[in-house]
């Protein structure tokens, strides 16, 4: 149906490419695995021959951005260099090599009537993915959508729309060439930012969306959609050291938690210390962080130990950073740092050190976030990492997905019931 003053050619556009999606589903859904699997290792192999011209292209992009003067860390999940795609045609040839997620029988059971009945996995459809700045997500959300027999729509931002739209041009001559339809990946092809609500009411030819960007993205998508959606809210993760916990594990895993990549969505933001090993503890990680050069901000307790650090506020503790930030609080004791993570966090990942297996138990019994760590870094919270080969996503939400969506959560299931001319009493 059409708005009052809509764009028409817009409409038109957005409803011939959810037609073809659609159209390219079925057909995809009921092809081989083989051949699927000869797609994504098509897919692979292109990027790795061309990926001299993938670099040209997301050049563009960043000397583009660039000129808006965007922040650095938006420019690190901008960037496509030689190692991040390699590691790229890497984590698609892998999923390739896992088994298919199609028409397995998830469960089965024999009623007293002699009705059997199985519960069997199908794709989800079609797939909507709207996302900023990270051309890598085109390549994952490919692999993984094709691997799970389902078909997607793209819609990159604009700040990285040349090196997805060379990401998707590969992708879609590797379609071809196992003679499959190119329209079972399609990229939205135009920046008018309409495209996007059209997305989100396309509901007679989209099944599920997904955003991938910040807050005001996934506020917007929660808000105006018609169609279900899979939430990938901001990653505000948090560490708790306890104090049991172990110095020399714990300096190495906030270190790199904040500092590794601090760009990514499973970047530690703040850190939670035990009052009781505070004094101890907060000296030697703040001098290991401002080494490493990472601006610290503290609350008061904090602050009366390492009188260097800044002074933190309420924004602190809602803010994603993702830049070498880092807030921290002083707490009393494990409770009060699962209190702190249920006001402020957003249930993407949060991780405790200690030594205590019963304190353990009972951080991730009660931290109700989708991914929760024992003695390890937040920048583990990664699909690939998982071993699912690699991830749309976290889903931060309750229903049908939760933390990395990777091909089995692209699945949904149907139920097939074998009788032998039983009929209803």
């Amino acid at each position: 149906m059409k708005l009052k003053n809509e764009n028409i050619e817009l409409h038109d556009l957005m409803n011939q490419i959810g037609i073809k999606s659609k159209k390219s589903q079925i057909e995809i859904a009921n092809s081989s695995h083989i051949k699927r699997n000869k797609v994504l290792r098509k897919f692979s192999e292109l990027i790795e021959i061309n990926k001299d011209k993938l670099i040209k292209a997301n050049q563009i992009d960043i000397a583009q951005s660039k000129q808006r003067g965007v922040k650095d860390s938006y420019l690190d999940r901008l960037e496509l260099n030689e190692k991040r795609i390699l590691s790229m045609s890497k984590q698609i040839k892998n999923i390739s090599f896992f088994d298919d997620p199609l028409n397995k029988t998830l469960s089965s059971w024999l009623r007293p009537n002699g009705l059997k009945i199985s519960r069997i996995s199908v794709p989800l459809g079609v797939l909507g993915i709207i996302y900023e700045s990270r051309p890598n997500v085109t390549a994952d959300a490919a692999a993984l959508a094709i691997k799970s027999g389902n078909s997607v729509i793209l819609r990159c931002g604009s700040d990285s729309y040349n090196s997805c739209n060379f990401l998707v041009n590969l992708v879609r001559d590797a379609l071809s060439e196992n003679e499959f339809s190119k329209d079972a990946v399609q990229l939205v092809p135009t920046n008018d930012r309409d495209a996007v609500g059209y997305m989100l009411r396309m509901s007679d030819l989209i099944d599920v969306i997904i955003p991938r960007g910040g807050r005001s993205l996934v506020e917007k998508v929660q808000k105006e959609a018609r169609v279900p959606v899979f939430s990938h809210l901001e990653g505000i993760c948090h560490i708790y050291v306890d104090k049991s916990a172990d110095f020399d594990k714990s300096l190495s895993v906030v270190l790199n938690g904040k500092m590794r990549r601090t760009g990514i969505c499973g970047a530690t933001e703040t850190l939670l210390v035990d009052e009781s090993i505070a004094k101890k503890f907060l000296p030697q990680v703040t001098d290991v962080l401002e080494k490493s050069g990472c601006k610290l901000l503290g609350d008061s307790k904090s602050r009366s130990i390492v009188p260097s650090i800044g002074l933190a506020s309420d924004k602190d503790w809602v803010t994603e950073y993702l830049a070498p930030i880092l807030s921290i609080k002083v707490v009393r004791g494990v409770h009060d740092a699962i209190e702190h993570i249920r006001q402020y966090g957003t249930q993407h990942t949060d991780a405790i050190m200690t030594e205590d297996e019963k304190i353990a138990e009972k951080f991730t019994t009660l931290v109700d976030s989708a991914i929760v760590m024992v003695n390890t870094s937040t920048q583990f919270a990664d699909g690939a990492e998982f071993g699912l080969g690699a991830e749309i996503g976290i889903s931060t939400g309750r229903l049908h997905a939760r933390g990395p969506v990777g091909v089995d959560q692209l699945t949904s299931f149907k139920y097939v019931v074998y009788g032998s001319g039983q009929t209803r009493p």
